[in-house]
């Protein structure tokens, strides 16, 4: 008997234990099932952030701004549902989206009282350095404090106008190529022209030395790898959101693999061995690292790596974004012919030759100004968001509270082409900004195009942008890196040629977004303005 029984008790003994797995793993999918289920109705109508408008399925997924980032669409869709819900949208389960104008940039980025929250910069972002020290734009506010100090000495009025040699000998240089271009009728591509000027410019600035683009008309293998590497790097970003494991995959796997690990430091190392060669190198003439360096003796000062660090940062945010607003400008100018005539006309009458394009001149001509403010607010450099998370014991934004953690930012195309902030807001009007009656409601202190707050450009005074033309009713006096370069630029390509936009680029912006534009050639016909 005991055999018999052990024999049938054998058999069923098993099929009750396989019961009992089967039945813990239905009941632990059905459990999670319904946790997921609850918790996604909770974020959609109950939870802190279903106060604010946005789509249902951007309540409950990060799915739809996945899409977004990896198709190079965030110039498309954000300001759209900025149109279709408001000033403020829920774009995920956790991030806001702001387009406010300037409410919005002093909420997130503006400067703080004592004991009043204030939002950190995301650092799935903004990522880690190579060498593990920050910048100045990454580092800790108490970091960031002492490093900004030292910078901007770089910045100053007295250190900017000793560049004026130097600003004038590398706009005189993309001068002559254009000349010769104009004379032999070759097509030109001034997106080219103006990146290799800004990048001779930096080169010549931060390691005493130009990149030499100019002179061969292309770019560097160096700044092919900035371009494509920000274009991987929002991808990748993309791909981390959808979950633990890819996140896991593309830091631990992908990004510390020997190819991406030798790609990193070939850009790395490109810069960090200039800055030594600029670092025990006494230079004839003062640049940017002439002024850090009479800061940067003794506690306090910068260390080695963190001049590596900010050498990496200026080549990178003093070039391209410089280049982007001049091409994006020109192409609107381009497209507004009576516009263009009208700062044709300002241009040669204030000027004769190139050598009387002085710098603050130049910062007078009103209209040249307005241009350029409607550049910036048509195709702005960056003009997605630089996000920020909510502090620990969260905030109030537009009178809800907002918890810690959550993502938020101000998307600059959302807010510069909202027509509550800006009259005919898709349509190009300098005038907007020479206090046309038109215009007179539109929101003009909604641009800020360089951030503002203690972290906005290192080279842009808070109002620089909009003192001088109407906001304030001043007088521009703020020496800019950026201001001059663009204004200088400008001014010297319509005082001396006649441009024509190329039909292959008649419909140039429309292009895709990866944290920046994805430009494609700017393709124009040069000749020499009539005498």
């Amino acid at each position: 008997m005991p055999i018999a029984m052990s024999h049938v008790e054998g058999p069923i003994s098993g099929l009750l234990e396989n019961l009992d797995i089967y039945t813990a793993a239905v009941t632990f999918t059905a459990a999670a099932a319904i946790y997921y289920l609850g918790k996604a109705i909770y974020d959609v109508y109950l939870g802190p952030l279903s106060k604010f408008p946005g789509p249902k399925i951007n309540a409950w997924s990060r799915i739809p701004s996945i899409l977004t980032l990896v198709r190079g669409d965030d110039n498309l869709d954000i300001p759209r549902l900025h149109q279709q819900y408001g000033p403020i949208v829920r774009i995920t389960p956790d991030s806001l989206s702001m387009a406010d104008g300037a409410e919005s940039f002093k909420q997130v980025y503006g400067f703080r009282k004592a004991g009043q929250p204030k939002p950190v910069k995301d650092i799935k972002f903004y990522g880690k350095p190579l060498n593990g020290v920050h910048s100045v734009i990454g580092a800790d506010d108490a970091g960031h404090t002492r490093q900004r100090k030292i910078l901007s000495n770089a910045f100053s009025d007295k250190a900017l106008k000793e560049q004026t040699p130097l600003l004038k000998r590398w706009v005189g240089l993309m001068k002559k190529k254009l000349e010769e271009r104009a004379v032999a009728g070759t097509e030109t591509d001034m997106l080219k022209i103006y990146n290799c000027t800004t990048f001779d410019i930096m080169g010549d600035l931060t390691f005493g030395e130009g990149l030499n683009m100019l002179e061969d008309s292309e770019y560097s293998p160096w700044v092919k790898a900035i371009f494509g590497g920000i274009k991987n790097a929002t991808f990748f970003r993309g791909i981390k959101l959808i979950n633990a494991l890819t996140s896991f995959v593309v830091e631990e796997i992908i990004f510390k693999s020997e190819v991406a690990r030798e790609k990193q430091f070939e850009h790395w190392n490109y810069s960090k061995e200039r800055v030594d060669r600029r670092l025990q190198s006494t230079p004839d003439r003062p640049d940017l690292w002439s002024r850090i360096l009479e800061k940067s003796d003794g506690p306090g000062g910068l260390s080695l790596e963190e001049h590596h660090s900010n050498a990496s940062l200026f080549m990178i945010a003093g070039t391209e974004t410089t280049a982007t607003a001049l091409s994006g400008t020109t192409f609107y100018l381009l497209r507004n012919p009576n516009s263009l005539a009208t700062l044709t006309k300002e241009i040669r009458s204030a000027f004769q030759s190139f050598d009387d394009l002085d710098l603050d001149v130049l910062a007078r001509q009103k209209y040249l100004m307005a241009v350029l403010q409607e550049g910036l607010r048509m195709y702005p450099p960056v003009p997605t968001t630089l996000p920020r998370v909510v502090p620990e014991g969260g905030m109030i934004i537009d009178g809800k509270f907002v918890p810690e953690g959550t993502t938020i930012g101000v998307h600059h195309l959302a807010t510069y082409r909202m027509e509550s902030h800006f009259k005919n807001a898709n349509e190009w009007h300098p005038e907007r900004w020479l206090g046309d009656p038109e215009y007179k409601d539109d929101h003009l202190d909604a641009l800020e195009p360089f951030s503002v707050g203690p972290r906005n450009c290192l080279g842009k005074s808070e109002f620089t942008l909009l003192m001088g033309i109407r906001i304030r009713g001043k007088a521009n006096n703020v020496i800019d890196l950026a201001w001059h370069e663009m204004r200088l630029l400008l001014a010297t390509v319509v005082l001396h040629f006649d441009l024509k936009l190329l039909p292959q680029s008649e419909k140039w912006n429309e292009q895709h977004v990866y944290t920046l534009w994805e430009k494609k050639p700017l393709w124009c016909s040069l000749t020499p303005a009539a005498a």
